[in-house]
């Protein structure tokens, strides 16, 4: 959303625009009040505009269109229907001669990039669709007449790293490809060489131009006013349409719309001023620079035989650049009184607390010492953008040294001196080192971040290329979990009824996960003796509900179920005295009850998981039995817990990149993007509104 009102405004997007991208209100985020070229066009011409693509557009202009078939962005598994939904449209329409404004916004390419990465080898043959889809137009421009004069924009709204994600500031985030074709176009660009010859991996293009460039250079292409926020230059290669003397016109309109937003952004700064110097002095005001470059404009104007057409140009474009770039990081000037308010208000927060938790950092200095430089370290990084987008390092850091301090400290507490004292020594060096071998592994599982993003890991490199041994330990998985789920107390239905339900949902979790693969990522189950159409009858929708449904029978059934109370189980583990029996075998009780829930949790996350990355909770299985027989303090505990979620965050691929966001799960079970409560209506009613006609897979 906000590249898309960069696009059609020629402003610039603040963070909050990031923010409503989520919303799911048409009203949080439209810009139906605002002055952007499509409003512009279809304002001055009374003109016809109509959409196929991403419904972001339709939120973010509801009663724009004439026509319009939207298609959500947010189930980024879908790669084909996405696309053919839109091009379907195509054909019909380039035949009509009722519209005046047609947008297309393909999707396929940024979800396979998300899922995938620019090297999936789903891009090739989606490049290639996309490729007809132009040549097709490109083909009816030329042949059908009440096309003569269309101008086809090809554009992308934002790149992508080597991950797949884009947000960041590598130059494959921010460079997307920016065409204007029109067979119009080859009179002003007859012997241009085309394509440019691709040169060490760069990206080389024939002109690099701001993406807020493309309203103003719309509105002079095709005859209506710029927009009123715009802070984009009309393109200059594309003003060689026109003479010498029109061109400056034009970029006299474009600065004088500019000059109407530098008053308001500097009011106190003499743009009127009549006798501005000769050379404008550098100075640290952007507004008084801006004012002198625009009054010298205005004072040669009428000095026509000391002053060509051509320095004209030169003046115009120095101050229209000058002016975009000002007031590009005006967008991001924010006021230094409130940021310091907020450091006072953290600074005092953390204060606050470190106070209430100085007993126990006495008791525990370490653990308090430990917590203090975590916490500190973490804060000041939080100052430096780069620190903020490689966060994850810190994280790696910080428990890789957590954990050598515990598996050091675990070593000198238990070794001792003896017989087979080298073996028991060996015994415990390897297994005080344990989760220190573990953290080495599960942080080259996925590579995130931003420098870094593209480089080979264990699931993008390994797994997907290995897909036997990844499903191998899924089933083991899947096993192990059903028999963690298993209560170890006597249930109301028998054991062996509760051994078949555990069964029976771990089952019901692996083939929805096996589904789930054959409709998002079908080169994962290469290889393997799995036919793609096997679970096609039942759709995903369906796999995942009875998914859900048996956690929660199950969790609820098994939550309150009687305790084993055996004579014989009574006469050897109850061997206390009856008022001190009870306690411990509340304690026992509570204990089962917790293993028993958190064996369930652990299948959610399991199912809700990518299937690349099932594999770690082995690996975090066996991390959490190595630092239970560290016998920790609750404070060890804790510091423990607040550390590894966080590794454990950027383990499964998370970043601090908002695209980096895997949201397909979320989506699981659901017919559409409502709220929770409308789904449970959408389950009660037969024909509720605003329900898909064909549900998402």
């Amino acid at each position: 959303m906000p590249r898309i009102k960069a696009i059609t405004t020629g402003s610039v997007p603040s963070f909050l625009d990031v923010i409503l991208n989520f919303a799911e209100s048409d009203k949080a985020s439209s810009m139906e009040s605002q002055d952007t070229w499509l409003s512009q066009l279809k304002g001055k011409r009374d003109a016809r505009l109509v959409f196929y693509g991403d419904d972001t557009w339709l939120k973010l202009f509801p009663n724009m269109f004439s026509r319009a078939d939207g298609t959500s962005s947010f189930f980024v598994s879908d790669f084909t229907e996405v696309d053919l939904n839109v091009t379907r449209n195509v054909p019909a329409e380039l035949k009509r001669d009722d519209w005046d404004g047609m947008i297309l916004h393909y999707l396929g390419l940024d979800h396979i990039g998300h899922k995938s990465g620019p090297n999936s080898p789903h891009m090739s043959p989606k490049q290639v669709e996309m490729d007809e889809v132009v040549r097709g137009i490109y083909h009816a421009l030329e042949n059908q007449r009440h096309l003569g004069s269309t101008l086809l924009v090809l554009c992308g709204d934002h790149g992508m790293n080597d991950a797949g994600n884009h947000g960041g500031t590598s130059e494959g985030e921010t460079s997307p490809a920016l065409v204007f074709i029109s067979p119009k176009l080859r009179t002003i660009f007859d012997g241009v060489e085309c394509p440019i010859a691709f040169q060490n991996g760069a990206f080389d293009f024939y002109e690099k131009v701001d993406q807020t460039d493309i309203a103003p250079t719309l509105a002079t292409l095709l005859g209506f006013p710029i927009p009123k926020n715009n802070l984009g230059i009309v393109i200059p290669g594309l003003l060689r349409f026109w003479n010498e003397g029109k061109r400056i016109g034009l970029m006299e309109q474009n600065a004088k719309q500019i000059l109407g937003v530098l008053l308001e952004t500097f009011p106190s700064s003499p743009f009127n001023q009549s006798n501005p110097l000769e050379a404008c002095v550098d100075t640290s005001d952007k507004g008084e620079r801006l004012a002198c470059l625009w009054s010298r404009i205005r004072a040669r104007a009428f000095e026509e035989a000391l002053f060509d057409v051509k320095t004209r140009g030169v003046m115009l474009q120095t101050f229209l650049r000058e002016a975009q770039n000002a007031m590009r990081n005006t967008a991001t000037n924010y006021s230094a009184k409130k940021l310091y308010s907020g450091i006072a208000v953290a600074a005092s927060v953390v204060m606050w607390a470190a106070a209430k938790s100085a007993p126990v950092f006495v008791k525990q200095p370490i653990v308090g010492l430990w917590f203090t430089f975590t916490t500190l370290a973490y804060g000041v990084m939080m100052f430096a953008s780069s620190y903020v987008e490689e966060e994850h390092q810190y994280w790696y850091l910080v428990a890789s040294a957590w954990l050598s301090w515990l598996g050091v400290r675990q070593y000198a507490q238990t070794s001792d001196s003896g017989n087979g004292r080298i073996f028991n020594d060996l015994w415990l060096i390897m297994w005080a080192a344990f989760p220190l071998a573990t953290m080495r592994v599960v942080r080259v599982w996925n590579q995130t971040g931003q420098k870094h993003a593209g480089e080979s890991d264990i699931a993008r490199d390994f797994l997907q290329h290995h897909t036997c041994i990844l499903w191998t330990i899924v089933c083991i998985l899947y096993v192990a979990v059903a028999a963690k789920m298993l209560p170890k107390y006597q249930t109301l239905i028998g054991r062996p009824a509760t051994l078949l339900s555990a069964v029976l949902l771990c089952t019901l979790g692996l083939a929805f996960k096996v589904a789930y693969s054959i409709a998002d990522s079908p080169e994962l189950l290469k290889g393997l003796p799995i036919a793609p159409g096997i679970l096609s009858p039942v759709e995903l929708t369906t796999h995942a509900r009875a998914v859900f449904t048996g956690i929660v029978t199950y969790s609820i059934a098994f939550s309150f179920s009687r305790q084993e109370t055996s004579s014989h189980t009574s006469s050897n583990k109850y061997i206390l005295a009856k008022d001190k029996a009870l306690p411990k075998r509340r304690h026992e009780t509570w204990t089962a009850h917790l293993e028993f829930l958190h064996g369930v949790l652990t299948f959610f996350l399991m199912t809700q998981s990518r299937v690349t990355n099932i594999p770690m909770f082995a690996l975090f299985e066996l991390q959490m039995r190595n630092l239970a027989s560290m016998n920790l303090s609750p404070s060890e505990i804790s510091l423990t817990a607040i550390i590894l979620q966080y590794a454990s965050f950027f383990a499964f691929g998370g970043s601090n990149a908002i695209s980096s966001i895997d949201l397909s799960n979320s989506y699981n079970g659901q017919l559409g993007w409502a709220d929770l409560v409308d789904i449970c209506v959408n389950d009660t009613a037969s024909a509720a509104p605003g329900k898909l006609e064909r549900p998402l897979e």
